[in-house]
Protein backbone atom coordinates (compact mmCIF):
# COMPACT_ATOMS: atom_id res chain seq x y z
CA UNK A 1 0.00 0.00 0.00
CA UNK A 2 1.42 3.45 -0.35
CA UNK A 3 -0.16 6.77 0.53
CA UNK A 4 1.10 10.56 0.30
CA UNK A 5 0.26 13.94 1.73
CA UNK A 6 1.77 16.85 0.84
CA UNK A 7 4.74 16.37 2.56
CA UNK A 8 5.17 13.06 0.36
CA UNK A 9 4.84 10.38 2.12
CA UNK A 10 5.11 6.77 0.83
CA UNK A 11 4.38 3.64 2.79
CA UNK A 12 6.26 0.22 1.55
CA UNK A 13 5.86 -2.93 3.19
CA UNK A 14 5.94 -0.83 6.80
CA UNK A 15 9.32 0.88 5.41
CA UNK A 16 8.49 4.56 5.89
CA UNK A 17 10.11 7.11 3.75
CA UNK A 18 9.09 10.74 4.76
CA UNK A 19 10.23 13.36 1.99
CA UNK A 20 10.64 17.07 1.55
CA UNK A 21 8.80 17.76 -1.41
CA UNK A 22 11.70 18.39 -4.57
CA UNK A 23 14.10 15.23 -2.87
CA UNK A 24 15.65 13.07 -5.59
CA UNK A 25 14.46 9.07 -5.20
CA UNK A 26 17.77 8.11 -3.95
CA UNK A 27 19.17 10.92 -1.90
CA UNK A 28 23.27 10.37 -0.18
CA UNK A 29 22.61 10.07 3.34
CA UNK A 30 25.54 11.81 5.00
CA UNK A 31 24.67 13.29 8.22
CA UNK A 32 21.68 10.82 10.07
CA UNK A 33 20.15 10.82 13.20
CA UNK A 34 19.16 7.22 14.83
CA UNK A 35 16.26 7.45 17.19
CA UNK A 36 14.09 5.10 19.14
CA UNK A 37 13.45 3.81 22.49
CA UNK A 38 16.09 2.43 24.62
CA UNK A 39 16.40 -1.40 23.64
CA UNK A 40 15.47 -0.92 19.81
CA UNK A 41 18.90 -1.50 18.74
CA UNK A 42 19.72 2.04 18.01
CA UNK A 43 23.79 1.87 18.23
CA UNK A 44 24.10 -1.30 16.82
CA UNK A 45 22.23 0.09 13.60
CA UNK A 46 24.26 2.86 13.75
CA UNK A 47 27.18 1.69 13.88
CA UNK A 48 27.01 -0.35 10.99
CA UNK A 49 24.97 2.75 8.85
CA UNK A 50 28.02 4.33 9.71
CA UNK A 51 30.31 2.05 8.43
CA UNK A 52 28.90 1.52 5.51
CA UNK A 53 28.71 5.33 4.47
CA UNK A 54 32.32 5.47 6.31
CA UNK A 55 31.12 8.36 8.49
CA UNK A 56 32.14 8.26 12.20
CA UNK A 57 29.53 6.87 14.44
CA UNK A 58 28.97 9.11 17.26
CA UNK A 59 26.46 7.97 20.51
CA UNK A 60 25.18 10.36 22.65
CA UNK A 61 24.77 8.33 25.57
CA UNK A 62 28.72 8.16 25.48
CA UNK A 63 29.11 12.01 25.65
CA UNK A 64 26.33 12.49 28.71
CA UNK A 65 27.13 10.03 31.08
CA UNK A 66 30.49 11.41 32.94
CA UNK A 67 32.32 8.71 35.10
CA UNK A 68 30.12 7.50 37.93
CA UNK A 69 27.33 7.84 35.46
CA UNK A 70 27.31 11.90 36.23
CA UNK A 71 25.58 13.68 33.68
CA UNK A 72 27.46 16.34 31.28
CA UNK A 73 26.09 19.43 32.51
CA UNK A 74 23.81 20.64 29.74
CA UNK A 75 25.57 23.69 27.75
CA UNK A 76 28.88 21.75 27.82
CA UNK A 77 26.75 18.84 26.46
CA UNK A 78 25.42 21.13 23.29
CA UNK A 79 28.79 22.49 23.06
CA UNK A 80 30.29 19.38 22.78
CA UNK A 81 27.42 17.36 20.41
CA UNK A 82 27.21 20.83 18.34
CA UNK A 83 31.18 20.45 17.32
CA UNK A 84 30.30 16.45 16.40
CA UNK A 85 27.52 17.61 14.51
CA UNK A 86 29.25 20.59 12.70
CA UNK A 87 31.24 17.65 10.97
CA UNK A 88 30.47 16.64 6.87
CA UNK A 89 29.10 13.65 7.92
CA UNK A 90 28.60 11.32 10.87
CA UNK A 91 25.66 8.86 12.22
CA UNK A 92 24.71 10.17 15.50
CA UNK A 93 22.24 7.91 18.24
CA UNK A 94 20.35 9.13 21.17
CA UNK A 95 17.23 11.04 22.19
CA UNK A 96 18.19 13.40 24.28
CA UNK A 97 15.85 16.71 23.62
CA UNK A 98 18.47 19.30 24.81
CA UNK A 99 19.84 18.48 21.39
CA UNK A 100 17.69 17.45 19.38
CA UNK A 101 17.59 20.88 17.35
CA UNK A 102 21.69 20.97 17.01
CA UNK A 103 21.74 17.64 15.27
CA UNK A 104 18.62 17.45 13.07
CA UNK A 105 19.62 21.03 11.89
CA UNK A 106 22.55 19.42 10.36
CA UNK A 107 21.00 16.05 9.78
CA UNK A 108 19.69 14.97 6.08
CA UNK A 109 18.10 12.19 7.04
CA UNK A 110 16.14 10.43 10.36
CA UNK A 111 16.01 6.94 11.00
CA UNK A 112 13.56 6.03 13.84
CA UNK A 113 13.50 2.16 15.53
CA UNK A 114 9.80 1.87 15.97
CA UNK A 115 9.96 -1.91 16.47
CA UNK A 116 7.40 -4.09 18.41
CA UNK A 117 6.67 -3.05 22.38
CA UNK A 118 7.53 -6.98 22.80
CA UNK A 119 10.25 -6.96 20.68
CA UNK A 120 12.37 -3.99 22.45
CA UNK A 121 11.58 -5.05 25.79
CA UNK A 122 12.81 -8.57 25.25
CA UNK A 123 15.90 -6.59 23.60
CA UNK A 124 16.36 -4.40 26.76
CA UNK A 125 16.07 -7.20 29.63
CA UNK A 126 18.76 -9.71 27.28
CA UNK A 127 20.80 -6.91 27.15
CA UNK A 128 20.80 -5.75 30.49
CA UNK A 129 21.43 -9.42 31.67
CA UNK A 130 24.60 -9.93 29.20
CA UNK A 131 26.26 -6.29 30.33
CA UNK A 132 25.49 -6.78 34.09
CA UNK A 133 27.10 -10.27 34.04
CA UNK A 134 30.04 -9.77 31.92
CA UNK A 135 30.90 -6.19 33.82
CA UNK A 136 31.16 -4.72 30.09
CA UNK A 137 32.47 -1.51 31.00
CA UNK A 138 29.58 1.50 28.47
CA UNK A 139 30.59 4.45 29.00
CA UNK A 140 33.39 6.66 30.66
CA UNK A 141 34.22 3.32 32.98
CA UNK A 142 30.37 3.21 33.81
CA UNK A 143 28.98 -0.39 33.90
CA UNK A 144 25.23 -1.37 34.01
CA UNK A 145 23.97 -1.95 37.71
CA UNK A 146 22.28 -4.81 38.65
CA UNK A 147 19.48 -2.49 40.49
CA UNK A 148 18.02 -2.34 36.85
CA UNK A 149 16.04 -4.80 37.51
CA UNK A 150 14.32 -4.46 40.73
CA UNK A 151 13.25 -0.63 40.28
CA UNK A 152 10.15 0.33 39.00
CA UNK A 153 11.30 3.94 38.58
CA UNK A 154 11.53 4.81 34.70
CA UNK A 155 14.78 7.29 36.12
CA UNK A 156 16.88 4.85 38.01
CA UNK A 157 15.61 1.66 35.57
CA UNK A 158 16.63 1.16 31.98
CA UNK A 159 14.00 -1.44 31.78
CA UNK A 160 10.98 0.79 33.40
CA UNK A 161 12.37 3.49 31.08
CA UNK A 162 11.66 1.46 27.76
CA UNK A 163 8.39 0.11 29.38
CA UNK A 164 7.20 3.42 30.05
CA UNK A 165 8.88 5.59 27.25
CA UNK A 166 7.61 3.44 24.08
CA UNK A 167 4.36 5.32 23.57
CA UNK A 168 5.85 8.41 24.07
CA UNK A 169 8.71 7.97 21.31
CA UNK A 170 5.99 6.42 19.20
CA UNK A 171 4.12 9.68 19.30
CA UNK A 172 7.33 12.50 19.50
CA UNK A 173 8.61 10.83 16.49
CA UNK A 174 5.40 10.83 14.45
CA UNK A 175 4.36 14.19 14.99
CA UNK A 176 8.47 15.43 14.04
CA UNK A 177 7.79 13.91 10.83
CA UNK A 178 4.83 15.95 9.60
CA UNK A 179 6.70 18.82 11.69
CA UNK A 180 7.20 22.05 8.98
CA UNK A 181 10.04 22.92 11.23
CA UNK A 182 11.88 19.41 9.95
CA UNK A 183 10.72 19.44 6.51
CA UNK A 184 14.24 19.47 5.09
CA UNK A 185 14.57 15.87 7.08
CA UNK A 186 13.94 12.28 5.06
CA UNK A 187 11.82 10.28 7.77
CA UNK A 188 12.77 6.58 7.65
CA UNK A 189 10.84 4.62 9.92
CA UNK A 190 12.03 0.86 10.84
CA UNK A 191 9.12 -1.41 12.30
CA UNK A 192 10.95 -4.62 11.66
CA UNK A 193 13.91 -6.33 11.06
CA UNK A 194 13.16 -6.73 7.31
CA UNK A 195 13.55 -3.29 7.27
CA UNK A 196 16.47 -3.11 9.05
CA UNK A 197 18.62 -4.86 6.12
CA UNK A 198 16.32 -2.57 3.91
CA UNK A 199 18.42 0.14 4.73
CA UNK A 200 21.57 -1.24 5.13
CA UNK A 201 21.58 -2.21 1.76
CA UNK A 202 20.21 0.74 0.21
CA UNK A 203 23.62 2.54 2.21
CA UNK A 204 25.67 0.16 0.28
CA UNK A 205 27.78 -2.77 1.53
CA UNK A 206 31.29 -2.01 0.59
CA UNK A 207 32.03 -1.80 4.18
CA UNK A 208 31.42 -4.39 6.34
CA UNK A 209 29.99 -3.56 9.38
CA UNK A 210 28.49 -4.45 12.80
CA UNK A 211 25.52 -7.46 12.41
CA UNK A 212 21.65 -6.35 12.13
CA UNK A 213 20.51 -6.78 15.67
CA UNK A 214 18.10 -9.57 15.98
Amino acid sequence: MITKDSRHIYVRESFVIMKSPGTCDAPVMRRVSVVGNSGSGKSTLAKALAARLAVPHIELDGIFHQPGWTPLPEEEFARRVGEAAARDGWVIDGNYSAVRPLVWARADTVVWLDLPRGVVMRRVIWRTLRRAVSRAELWNGNREPWQNFFRRDPEASVIAWSWYRHAVYRQRYAAAALDPAWAHLRFIRITSRHNLRKLLDSAGSSAAGPSVPG
